[in-house]
């Protein structure tokens, strides 16, 4: 898909509303653990060390995002990615910071010779 250029004003508010859904630590680590499969606020708890309030008010905005999606399992909801398109982000912009600190170490390896 290509963008428009310039960005149409409701478009870029959409982006910047979808960064900043994204842009919470906590939310990021969900949908890191995530990516290991569908798993319960129970789950999520663990394995983040986190409260349940607070893991189901973050899994809630990533729901209503329409990031995350969930499912009833007898008397449990799972919660899966259902936006995988935000994975695809995370990794770009953790390619960009590799390569942000590699040039970082090339730069103080000059100065230490």
């Amino acid at each position: 898909m290509s963008l428009p250029h310039p960005l149409p004003e409701a478009l870029v508010e959409l982006i910047a509303q979808r960064f900043r859904i994204i842009g919470e630590p906590m939310r990021i680590r969900l949908l890191d653990r995530l990516r290991d499969g569908e798993a319960s606020v129970h789950e999520l708890t663990e394995a983040l060390d986190a409260s349940q309030q607070n893991v189901s008010k973050h899994l809630g905005v990533l729901h209503g995002a329409g990031i995350v999606g969930r499912r009833k399992d007898g008397n449990r909801v799972l919660y899966a990615i259902a936006d995988e398109s935000v994975l695809e982000l995370c990794e770009g912009v953790c390619g960009g910071l590799q390569r942000q600190l590699s040039e970082l170490n090339d730069l103080l390896d000059g100065v230490t010779r």
